[in-house]
């Protein structure tokens, strides 16, 4: 059994019993915590000064296309519908396995990188058995924790579909990949829902889903597409329960969240996402409203960047602009703040490991818990001095602030860097899979293609 002892960190647990600790040690023995408090005497096989570092959970991304990594910042300059027309109506269809592997493991490794220790991969891009052995391999071989969300192939997405989705394959890739459920990388579904797909076509999913032990994960309330009470629709079916997580729910009706509530479900909002791609503001306040904490994803690097950081600090933001917008209209102050920064940081982490079903295993620096957690060093200029450790962490820190991520008591990055990755030959195998997509598309690697800003500007009622 190996050990480390980290001493001397400042450290936001998220767990009440444990709480803030100005200065404070943890050990690690293997994959867990051993024990964490203001002072620990132990021998250990590794020793870790952090007397600069604050400690903190790994974050969890509950909802991000990983498959898309390929197509990064593509979608910068795009309207949802353009997304739908390019991403969705144009390369979904054109990936091979192996761009699954690639594009997997590339986003997989970025999320490590950036402190982001569990990924929950929404992969509805798997257009055959191949493709879907092939994003799971990609999460496997990153050696992240991770939940392969299964959301059948590209074809069936076009909406309303009435195609059913292809259990076969989700019982297949159960079987072979995910007979247990203690694996650091696990297994659930990723719905159509109603807003995608028929009731009849929703309800099978959800309930063959469940037959299986899978999670259930939905797209929600996402704009436009989401304005017509989904949730009400699938408590009609009866098909509403507390292994369900919502994604978006910024255009949800207050009985869509209050139903959401009463059955013990949970959230996922892609704040920066949303105020890019007109999906709405986050739906932050209404869920607290109703009592739901939500947690926070990504969703698409083919839009917004892939770090949590750059999501606290969209959703904080976000937030806040909504209560103030509505305080000067109204000619007040707003006090106190709707949102704190100990909020967002909660959502990044521990929300967000209760989201995908492993809260007993992960998102606070709790005795007996997995040990994934971030060091970030506070000796860039740009964190010091420390007088408020969560507000340093969302509204200052950036992914060149981490100094080290452990996975399941595995270091992963140390020192700043990625541990056992080769940058450069990955970066060579992802040039040469887009060059070759891109190609099958017909569309150049130099950005021509794309509509430039200008011009949409020019186009805009706006």
């Amino acid at each position: 059994m190996s050990t480390i002892l980290i001493k001397g960190a400042n450290i936001l647990s998220m767990d009440p019993a444990v709480g803030e600790l100005h200065r404070g040690d943890i050990l690690i023995k293997d994959d867990k915590i051993a024990d964490i408090g203001p002072s620990i005497e132990a021998t250990a096989d590794e020793t870790i000064d952090a007397s600069a570092m604050i400690a903190t959970p790994g974050f969890v991304d509950t909802h991000r296309h990983t498959w898309q990594s390929l197509l990064r910042s593509t979608g910068a300059d795009w309207t949802l519908a353009q997304y739908f027309a390019g991403v969705r109506g144009v390369m979904g269809d054109l990936y091979t396995p192996d761009d699954m592997y690639v594009a997997n493991l590339l986003g997989s490794l970025e999320a490590l990188d950036a402190g982001i220790t569990t990924l929950y991969d929404w992969s509805h891009n798997n257009n055959s058995p191949d493709h879907s052995d092939a994003a799971v391999r990609g999460l496997k071989d990153a050696g992240m924790r991770a939940v392969f969300g299964y959301g059948n192939s590209n074809r069936e997405w076009v909406p309303v579909s009435s195609l059913p989705s292809d259990f076969a394959d989700v019982k297949r890739v159960r079987d072979t990949h995910f007979a247990s459920d203690d694996g650091l990388v696990t297994m659930a579904f990723a719905a159509r829902g109603p807003q995608f797909a028929t009731l009849d076509v929703t309800e099978e999913d959800f309930r063959k889903a469940r037959e299986l032990g899978l999670r259930i994960t939905v797209h929600v309330g996402d704009g436009l597409w989401g304005m017509n009470k989904p949730l009400v629709q699938l408590n009609d079916r009866g098909l509403l329960a507390d292994d369900t997580t919502y994604v978006h729910c910024t255009t949800l009706h207050d009985e869509d969240f209050k139903l959401m509530a009463d059955t013990g479900g949970t959230a996922s909002i892609s704040p920066d996402l949303e105020l890019n791609m007109g999906h709405g503001f986050p739906a932050t306040l209404k869920l607290l409203q109703f009592g739901v904490r939500p947690s926070i994803s990504i969703d698409i690097v083919t839009t917004v960047a892939g770090d949590m950081f750059n999501a606290m600090r969209a959703l904080l933001s976000g937030t806040r602009s909504v209560v103030n917008d509505i305080a000067l209209r109204e000619k007040r102050t707003v006090d106190p703040l709707p949102l704190m920064t100990r909020d967002v940081l909660e959502f990044a982490t521990l929300r967000g490991a209760i989201a995908c079903g492993l809260g007993h295993k992960t998102g606070s620096l709790t005795k007996g818990k997995q040990a994934d957690l971030l060091l970030i060093n506070t000796n860039s200029l740009n964190m010091f001095p420390i007088n408020h450790a969560p507000g340093a962490v969302v509204e200052a820190a950036h992914v060149g602030n981490i100094d080290s991520v452990f996975v399941a008591g595995k270091a992963r990055k140390r020192h700043g860097k990625l541990l056992d990755v080769d940058v450069l030959s990955l970066r060579k195998r992802v040039d040469a899979a887009r060059d070759a997509l891109f190609e099958r598309a017909g569309v150049p690697t130099d950005g021509s293609w794309l509509p430039r800003p200008f011009e949409a500007a020019e186009e805009s009622e706006f």
